[in-house]
């Protein structure tokens, strides 16, 4: 928004586009006026990169001295900064980085939270009252201290007057306008890549594992937490570590900035390429298959009573079956309760909708949704470029990046080749390229099929097994080696899930 551009420079730089860094003439002047005169109104003589420089590298400091040792640092950074990074980007790296409070950090999200609009639709009495909150947001907040906010929103306007950005008019104009805010909270379930900061959230905030907190049934998930509280510093991090007066960090109040591997960009196509996939091609299919179906959205294989079995047991993991019990009902009064259809919203794709359901309905209903998962990692690094855990996370909190469990399929043909090579076999050995058969332990033939007949009967080699994804070489591998050798080198790769060491693991 240019009001927003204007307003900014007359309050905090007027000279922004005049210098390359370091205001001399502003800083003379505050060295004069509060340094030797004592004026403590006379202003400051950081400049917009400075202020910059300080969001981006400074600590905060503890005394009056330390602060005055920050200073030259801070000068440094801005002449550097001045270099690498045109006024427009400089600029933009200021909006995006102060903090407005209530979660807003960055100009786009308060310019959300408070007048529920975007950065380029500000008013220019709105972009004045978020310009002069920079001053000191707490002190200048529009929602809790309006006669305070809307003062420093006055002064904006007459600095913007004295930079010739306003005429007296418009000024006394707007100045006479009453501060009206439309104050939309910012919610950690809205926004890009909830699941994402969802599985940081619980990672970073895990405390140290103790088997009398996992459920008998846990024992794998017990070890692989206490395996990543040891090796992993992420893991458990606001535990691990402790703030000087030796309380533990909180993710949510302590202003941690944590900076991950997403890239934005990659993330919004992510999204919408997964939404996009789900919402138009495959659920419209889903709906019109199972449409009328007693047994929908299951499979017509299962019977009525245990369609109804499914059901219950999914009600019995929700939060209403949990209260329910803990106020005593019977097992006869949690049923009707289920059974009886009230208030309630459900999920559509073209956004949440008011209905009369039962709560056992409403578990049905949304089984008919399928679920998707999207991740993507540089293969030369291992950073995760963009991460989608469905395609709604309010209603659908289920991770199925983390929690959702797929087959292997031929992904798992390249671990089995690393242990092939790792045993002495070469990419150019020759095989036939012909159906196999393998005896299991227990003493029955596996003979695994195989898709496609290209060049069936041939010598081939290892290199155009792997290419070609081919069960037959992946089986002679398996054959030739162990399944209990594939598993214990899975396991050095890192994967911890359950891993049945049989011949068709491989595949």
């Amino acid at each position: 928004s240019p009001h927003l551009v204007k307003a900014l420079l007359a309050t905090e730089d007027v000279r922004f586009t005049k210098h390359s860094g370091i205001d001399f003439k502003a800083l003379f002047r505050a060295i004069v006026k509060r340094g030797i005169l004592g004026q403590k109104s006379a202003g400051g003589g950081s400049t917009l990169t400075q202020q910059l420089a300080k969001q981006l590298y400074t600590p905060t400091a503890e005394s009056s001295f330390e602060r005055l040792l920050q200073k030259p640092i801070e000068w440094v950074i801005a002449v550097k900064l001045e270099r690498f990074y045109t006024k427009e980007e400089i600029m933009t790296m200021y909006l995006n980085k102060f903090d407005f409070l209530y979660n807003a950090v960055g100009i786009k999200n308060a310019a959300q939270v408070y007048f529920n609009t975007t950065p380029e639709d500000l008013s220019i009495e709105q972009a004045a009252t978020l310009v002069g909150m920079f001053k000191n947001p707490s002190l200048y907040n529009p929602i809790r201290r309006k006669d305070n906010a809307l003062s420093r929103r006055n002064l904006v306007l007459n600095q913007m007057v004295v930079a010739d950005y306003l005429s007296q008019a418009e000024c006394d104009s707007l100045q006479a306008l009453p501060l009206v805010t439309d104050y939309q909270r910012i919610s950690h379930t809205e926004g890009l890549a909830p699941y994402f900061r969802q599985y940081l959230r619980v990672m970073m905030m895990h405390s140290k594992p103790e088997r009398k907190n996992y459920a008998s049934w846990q024992d794998q998930l017990f070890y692989d937490d206490s395996v990543a509280w040891e090796t992993d510093p992420l893991f458990g991090w606001c535990k691990k570590n402790k703030k000087k007066d030796g309380s533990h960090y909180n993710i949510y109040t302590d202003g941690l900035k944590i900076y991950t591997t997403i890239d934005s960009r990659m993330q919004q196509y992510a999204e919408e390429a997964v939404y996009e996939h789900i919402a138009l091609n495959l659920q419209p299919k889903f709906f019109r298959e199972k449409k009328g179906r007693s047994y929908a959205p299951y499979t017509e294989h299962l019977s009525a009573a245990q369609v109804d079995s499914i059901l219950w047991m999914n009600a019995r993991q929700s939060e209403r079956y949990r209260v329910l019990r803990k106020a005593g009902k019977s097992n006869d009064e949690i049923r009707k309760n289920f059974k009886t259809p009230v208030p309630m919203e459900v999920f559509t794709y073209k956004g949440m909708v008011d209905t009369l359901m039962s709560p056992l309905d409403s578990i049905r209903y949304h089984k008919h949704f399928l679920r998707a998962g999207f991740m993507s990692m540089d293969p030369y690094n291992g950073h995760v470029k963009a991460y989608v855990g469905g395609v709604s996370f309010v209603p659908f909190q289920y991770d199925m990046v983390m929690l959702g469990r797929r087959q292997v399929g031929s992904t798992i043909k390249p671990y089995l080749y690393t242990l092939a090579m790792e045993e002495g076999f070469q990419p150019c050995d020759p095989v036939r390229n012909e159906p196999i058969t393998l005896m299991t332990e227990n003493g029955e033939a596996w003979s695994p099929r195989n898709s496609g007949s290209k060049q069936l009967g041939e010598m081939v080699n290892l290199r155009w097994g792997l290419a070609n994804s081919n069960n037959w070489i992946s089986a002679y591998l398996m054959g030739k080696m162990s399944p209990y050798a594939f598993v214990r080198m899975l396991r050095s790769f890192g994967i911890s899930g359950h891993l049945d060491p049989v011949y068709s693991l491989c595949l």
